[in-house]
C-alpha cells in the first residue's frame, strides 16, 4: 500500500505547525471562554498571544511529536533526522 505524500516537508515542520496550532486553539479558547467574539479578535493578535503561550508552555511540542507519529507524519525520532 503506497503512502500518501505529506503535506510537510520535515518532522520538524510538522511538529512546529501541530505545536503552534495547538497553541491557537487555546488561545482561541480562552477568549471565547472570557466571552469575547472571535471575529472582533484581529488574526495577528491572536497569532501574537500563540506564539507567547508556546513559549510558556514548550510541552506542546511534545504532544505535537506524539500526535505527528500516531498520524503516520513522521516514523522516527526527528532528532535523529539532523545527523
Amino acid at each position: 500500500m503506497a503512502r500518501a505524500k505529506s503535506v510537510f516537508h520535515s518532522a520538524r515542520h510538522a511538529i512546529n505547525t501541530l505545536a503552534r496550532l495547538a497553541a491557537k486553539n487555546a488561545v482561541k479558547e480562552k477568549l471565547r471562554g472570557d466571552g469575547v467574539r472571535l471575529t472582533l479578535v484581529p488574526p495577528r493578535e491572536i497569532s501574537e498571544q500563540a506564539q507567547r503561550y508556546l513559549v510558556e508552555h514548550p510541552e506542546l511540542y511534545q504532544q505535537a511529536l506524539q500526535r505527528a507519529r500516531r498520524m503516520g507524519w513522521i516514523e522516527r525520532d526527528p532528532r535523529a533526522m539532523e545527523k
